[in-house]
């Protein structure tokens, strides 16, 4: 795979105000609703990552038309609930959202699909979606536990499934084989993962309950097509916010952004570390919280925090950029509870670990998570991203304090997710 390099100078300072591009998440679950339910749906602000191009691609060979307008919108036309018979495998590229939440899509079809990804897709376990899937009647070829994957659809029955691992994916996967089965599907979670699937959902026209512990749906239910703007990425904003917690007398303000409580417990634990954080503007779109937050840093810098259970699941894809800037706190960061890093794009707790101590930090790695502690200096060192764009981008951040510059190794990687970082990242550093 060929590798491009990215050179971060060390900043004084963040300041500054951005709007970001559209919500991943939010981004794969419309285009792949859309896709599939009745009518034309229009979008602005869809995410412009890779992923996301994924899954529309992947729509269109199953029948769906995918416009893209002048206007930088996207419009899609659905197939009204029927697919089409795709000439060739599904690639689904990089990405798990696509090749996971898919699959539960085309379990209830009465044909056979292939679906494909690139080399690190093709590590990633698809075992946690065979086993709701064929308990409801569907057939799932695997190639050791790992795609190729191979959908044998067909008529379902409905399931009450108990998530083993807390995946908003494999839940997404359930639901969306639930909404085309005869009867009421429901997906028991012990730690409540993102809800952005029951939100669209219900955006689109479909009924969801949901308790505590668990989201049913009836079916078979039809989709009709709806016009969004798609808030913006808090897990792409994740990465600025790191960058203004760094420099004491830093100033932020981010418009527009995508506040789901289950995802915005960055934002609490950002506060804890220490930054001044404030929420204004808040509004709800399509069931999504959406508002502005302003975000500095104070006098004496980040203090000290801890994230395991419920918390760490949430902030899983935020995980790797806390931790970059932990050694510039007073007194560090310990993560638990995080193993499900070790099966991401990369192993992301190894590679977190070796580029914190490729830039002189000490962290204690463990099987779930690491220890960073705080009042640390770094040197500037060449970067691994693992061709992942969380490390890649996590470690730009970290750079920014750095005593030294810093090479990102597989830079290519944030396109992944967010094609315009390093942009926008120097745009608000000022050196």
């Amino acid at each position: 795979m060929s590798s491009q390099q990215r050179l971060i100078r060390p900043a004084k300072n963040i300041y500054g105000s951005l709007r970001l591009p559209g919500d991943k998440s939010i981004s794969h679950r419309y285009g792949m609703l859309a896709a599939f339910a009745a009518g034309t749906s229009r979008f602005t602000n869809f995410s412009t990552g890779a992923d996301c191009a994924s899954t529309l691609a992947c729509m269109s060979q199953l029948g769906a038309q995918v416009k893209k307008l002048d206007d930088g919108a996207i419009e899609v036309t659905g197939i009204g609930g029927q697919v089409s018979q795709p000439s060739s495998p599904l690639d689904c590229g990089n990405s798990g959202s696509t090749m996971r939440m898919m699959s539960g899509l085309l379990a209830a079809q009465p044909c056979e699909f292939t679906l494909i990804g690139d080399a690190s897709l093709s590590r990633r376990p698809m075992e946690r979606i065979r086993k709701p899937l064929e308990q409801m009647g569907a057939r799932i070829s695997l190639t050791e536990g790992h795609a190729p994957l191979t959908v044998h659809g067909g008529t379902l029955s409905p399931i009450d499934y108990t998530v083993p691992v807390p995946s908003a994916q494999v839940k997404t996967c359930i639901l969306l084989a639930g909404l085309q089965t005869p009867g009421e599907t429901t997906v028991r979670e012990a730690i409540r993962t993102r809800d952005h699937s029951e939100l669209a959902l219900r955006a689109f026209g479909a009924e969801v309950s949901r308790t505590a512990g668990s989201v049913t749906i009836r079916g078979p239910q039809t989709l009709s097509a709806i016009t969004a703007r798609v808030p913006g990425d808090i897990s792409s904003a994740a990465f600025f916010l790191a960058a203004a917690s760094l420099f004491p007398g830093s100033s932020l303000v981010l418009d527009s952004l995508g506040l789901n409580p289950t995802r915005a417990a960055l934002l609490d634990v950002l506060t804890h570390f220490g930054a001044q954080v404030k929420v204004l503007n808040l509004e709800e779109k399509h069931s999504e919280l959406v508002g502005m937050v302003q975000i500095s840093s104070p006098a004496q810098g980040l203090g000290s925090t801890s994230i395991s259970g419920a918390v760490a699941a949430q902030l899983i894809d935020e995980l790797p950029v806390l931790a970059a800037i932990a050694p510039y706190s007073s007194g560090g960061i310990r993560i638990r509870d995080a193993k499900e890093l070790r099966v991401k794009e990369s192993d992301r707790i190894a590679l977190v670990v070796k580029n914190l101590r490729a830039m002189g930090a000490e962290v204690t790695e463990y099987e779930d998570g690491m220890d960073v502690p705080g009042g640390q200096t770094l040197h500037g060192a060449t970067i691994d991203s693992g061709h992942d764009h969380r490390i890649a981008m996590a470690f730009a951040v970290a750079a920014l304090r750095a005593t030294s510059d810093t090479i990102i190794d597989g830079s290519e990687a944030a396109a992944i997710s967010f094609p315009e970082f390093f942009d926008l990242l120097d745009f608000l550093a000022e050196r």
